[in-house]
């Protein structure tokens, strides 16, 4: 039967219907406003609501029928809800950076040591504690009113249902979910001054938690049969939609961000680095790096600065010169999350000279996002987790050059597979598994997700790049305190 999965994005919400065989039969998006000042990134839960229920009726106008439907969703996100179930405030958002502050507290007054036992995790800036913790201090009035604490994905699967639920590998990033034992911590809901009544019951990715309510099938063109299963966040279903669901499989997704996922089939111990120590939305468990800005370092540079076009602008760069760049690029544009934690980190070229070519600055940057996914690789190895081949998704993937860039970096074999919808595509296979489609997501996966073409790493420029690997990790430690001192500028 025909399923549905609905990717909760950052820019707008995406549609995608799927046979029971893994055939896309239809892609439906949306777009919303995205409000941000300063450090400040917020939406309107609303917004979410109205534009997907516009979608799903598109969708449903053209499929017909839909036996189920579940989620892929924006991760970390704070929604709140008072005791008549409206939204207090508008939602604080996963790139969100006021809350460096509580950070700060969380991690030095109650710990690492702390939250990594109870949680596995440190705490960073885009995570959903902080943001309730920065509530508290700065809108006391709307934080005595919260009666329900949410995740994005999870007030689109309320509207639907009626059923205040979540799941584990959401709940992960919340700094909230004691990750080994899969369970509410009662020491951070202690740290945060909530009871677990504030918090939705939680579900693994694929079990389903209610039917679609007569409301919302009014509203939708859902049916009242329509199962919604929970889904996940964005990065566990969009490797779902990779297939990369058993112990030591990775992914890479090339998106506004940029994530290094790396499967497993049981909780890390973790130490006091930013990778994090998340559940899959298999109902095992994997590692995850971000970087925040990938494509958006790519689009920054051809959109904003150059007003160029992406082909046109990679067409001077010959395989023969990877490796050879003496150009370097930083790509923290936004701050930088994993591994170094550090919301002030900037962007930067370093290396120009009266030679640098507008080929050169290109290249600088494909490889500066390289190495920031090597970065987080080589957290993760540190910590026993390992990878010999990633399947790669994401706006960036289109590049074959940066394609091959990346697996030169990260001496990694890469594959693009047959699909580059990621999110949405593992999405509708939880929903497969929710209607009994499939016995488990793998075996959804093994059936619906292929590998179309393979990057092999090159040896010279892998070695030219090992080489210079190291220099791209200094210029960071050599420039933090100059980065610490623009923000008092």
């Amino acid at each position: 039967m025909t399923t549905v999965g609905i990717d909760l994005g950052t820019s707008g919400v995406k549609m995608l219907a799927m046979s029971e065989e893994g055939e896309v039969l239809k892609i439906v998006s949306r777009d919303y406003p995205l409000y941000q000042s300063g450090n400040e990134s917020e939406q309107e839960p609303e917004d979410w609501w109205e534009q997907t229920a516009e979608g799903l009726k598109e969708m449903t106008a053209a499929v017909g029928e839909v036996g189920a439907v579940s989620f892929s969703g924006q991760m970390h996100g704070l929604v709140v809800l008072d005791e008549n179930d409206k939204v207090i405030r508008r939602a604080m958002l996963w790139n969100d950076q006021r809350t460096t502050e509580e950070c700060h507290y969380l991690n030095d007054e109650i710990g690492r040591e702390h939250l990594l036992e109870h949680t596995a995790n440190i705490a960073l800036t885009g995570f959903t504690l902080p943001k309730i913790l920065w509530m508290k201090k700065h809108e006391p009035e709307n934080f005595k009113r919260i009666a329900k604490i949410m995740l994005p994905k999870d007030y689109l699967a309320y509207k639907l249902t009626g059923h205040f639920a979540t799941d584990f590998s959401d709940a992960s990033g919340t700094l909230l979910l004691d990750v080994k034992n899969k369970r509410w911590s009662n020491f951070m809901l202690n740290t945060a001054g909530l009871n677990v009544s504030q918090l939705p019951k939680l579900y693994t990715s694929s079990e389903a938690v209610g039917n679609v309510t007569a409301a919302a099938a009014a509203k939708t063109g859902l049916s009242e049969r329509t199962v919604v299963a929970i889904g996940g966040g964005d990065q566990a279903v969009g490797a779902v939609g990779t297939g990369t669901v058993a112990g030591g499989m990775c992914s890479l997704s090339l998106g506004t961000s940029g994530v290094v996922f790396v499967a497993g089939d049981f909780a890390v111990d973790n130490e006091p680095s930013a990778v994090h120590s998340f559940c899959h939305a298999t109902g095992d468990y994997h590692m995850m790096g971000v970087t925040l800005a990938a494509a958006a370092s790519t689009k920054w540079w051809v959109e904003d600065i150059l007003a160029g076009d992406y082909n046109a602008e990679q067409a001077d760069i010959k395989s023969e010169d990877l490796g050879k760049n003496s150009v370097f690029y930083l790509p923290y544009l936004s701050g930088e999350r994993t591994p170094i934690n550090d919301p002030l980190a900037r962007g930067a070229f370093v290396g120009m000279a009266t030679y640098t070519t507008r080929a050169d600055m290109m290249l600088a940057i494909l490889e500066g996002v390289a190495y920031s996914l090597r970065d987080n690789l080589e957290s993760m190895k540190k910590l026993g987790i390992s990878a010999t081949s990633a399947r790669i998704i994401g706006g960036g993937a289109k590049s074959d050059l940066w394609c091959q860039i990346i697996s030169n970096v990260l001496n990694l074999r890469v594959d693009k597979i047959n699909s580059a919808e990621g999110p949405a595509l593992g999405a509708a296979i939880l929903a497969q598994v929710a209607l009994k489609a499939y016995p488990t997501t793998a075996t959804a996966c093994e059936k619906i997700i292929k590998t179309t073409t393979s990057f092999t790493p090159n040896p010279n420029s892998a070695a030219l790049y090992d080489k210079k690997y190291p220099l791209y990790k200094n210029l960071y430690t050599n420039l933090k305190d100059t980065f610490t001192e623009f923000s008092n500028i």
